[in-house]
């Protein structure tokens, strides 16, 4: 069912797309430095922007926040190869209209990343988080991007969130711009590559995403060879990283906000049997989970899982998303300016419900 996804995705695109699943199972690589590396999942308190005048001086705090917490984990005995931070701990979850999410979100590269990039280089290790983020090239929208910092304090990727959940919530719903709502735009200027993009490293295959409850996603991912999925939150459900890593072959981490929720916290790292190797027992503390990946031993004659695809693909291809793609496509001045807006946006482009009116008239016949 996955390859059918990615086979519709590619069938949609007016130029060739590149080989991004081989046929044998196999999927590429780049040589291991070592045989064992070290994840540390950071679960950082993250003061959240009430006031927008107040925006840059709170982004500051949580950033020295990060660094502090970074370095924490960098002086550890057991040192980390990769340092994932969680969704938003420079802003905490934001509420509030779309002109002022622009106002407080970063840019990539921006003095934020410069700060984090030094941390990534002084502790010889990765460096994962989530923010939310403005493009010039995107006037107008909201992005949800997860960047990757390497050893060297160079930005190795920033990734956008695939897709975002949707009838999740009964009055709202989520209006960041992801690649499926740009999804043609996205194509033309990234390639169809990027959508689910894949970094080969020296400790292994990462993907990153801030994406949740959606197995065809990380069955995409897990197709063009990830082995260790790298996620981040505000809030989760535990069953779907445990879930995920199961069914995916691969090994999971999430980073979550301390939060009052059953949902909160609790940031974890999960094998491919779903056994949690580490975690943040507390909902509402900080704390960071250390989790040591046998890398080596884990690829060695490692093939991709077994999907069913062929098996399914009768049932899958008579499948049609409620919610098209490309529904962010729009003018800055048309897109929705909150969550409720988003709503609407969505009831008017659903290939499910009748509009009001056509149910009203055909009550009348």
């Amino acid at each position: 069912m996955f390859l059918m996804f990615v086979l519709f995705s590619m069938g949609a695109c007016s130029h060739k797309a590149p080989l991004m699943v081989q046929s044998d199972g196999s999927y590429p690589t780049i040589p291991l430095e070592k045989e064992v590396v070290t994840l540390a999942v950071i679960q950082s308190n993250a003061e959240s922007i009430q006031d927008i005048a107040n925006a840059k001086t709170i982004t500051n705090n949580n950033l020295n926040h990060m660094i502090d917490m970074g370095k924490e984990a960098c002086e550890n005995e057991k040192k980390p190869d990769i340092l994932l931070y969680h969704e938003f701990p420079l802003s905490g979850y934001f509420y509030g209209d779309r002109e002022n999410k622009i106002q407080m979100a970063i840019e990539i590269p921006g003095p934020e990343t410069d700060a984090l990039s030094k941390l990534a280089k002084s502790c010889d290790a990765y460096l994962v988080f989530g923010a939310y983020a403005k493009d010039k090239d995107w006037p107008g929208h909201i992005l949800s991007i997860n960047t990757i910092i390497d050893r060297n304090g160079t930005i190795r990727k920033r990734v956008w969130k695939p897709r975002n959940i949707k009838r999740f919530y009964e009055t709202f719903e989520i209006s960041t711009t992801t690649v499926e709502s740009v999804q043609q735009e996205f194509r033309k200027r990234y390639g169809i590559d990027e959508e689910f993009p894949v970094l080969q490293t020296e400790f292994g295959n990462l993907a990153v995403t801030t994406t949740q409850l959606d197995p065809l996603v990380f069955g995409a991912f897990a197709m063009k060879g990830t082995e260790i999925m790298l996620r981040t939150s505000t809030l989760f459900f535990q069953e779907d990283i445990v879930y995920t890593a199961m069914t995916n072959n691969f090994y999971t981490a999430m980073s979550n906000i301390p939060y009052d929720s059953p949902y909160g916290g609790q940031s974890l790292i999960v094998d491919p049997n779903g056994m949690i190797i580490s975690q943040v027992t507390s909902k509402l503390e900080e704390g960071i989970a250390f989790g040591d990946i046998p890398i080596a031993a884990f690829r060695k004659n490692r093939r991709l899982p077994q999907y069913s695809i062929e098996f399914t693909h009768s049932v899958f291809s008579q499948y049609q998303d409620e919610i098209p793609p490309d529904h962010l496509s729009l003018p800055p001045d048309q897109l929705p300016k909150n969550g409720k807006e988003m709503k609407v946006l969505l009831d008017r482009k659903s290939r499910w419900s009748l509009p009001v009116k056509e149910e009203e008239d055909s009550a009348k016949d």
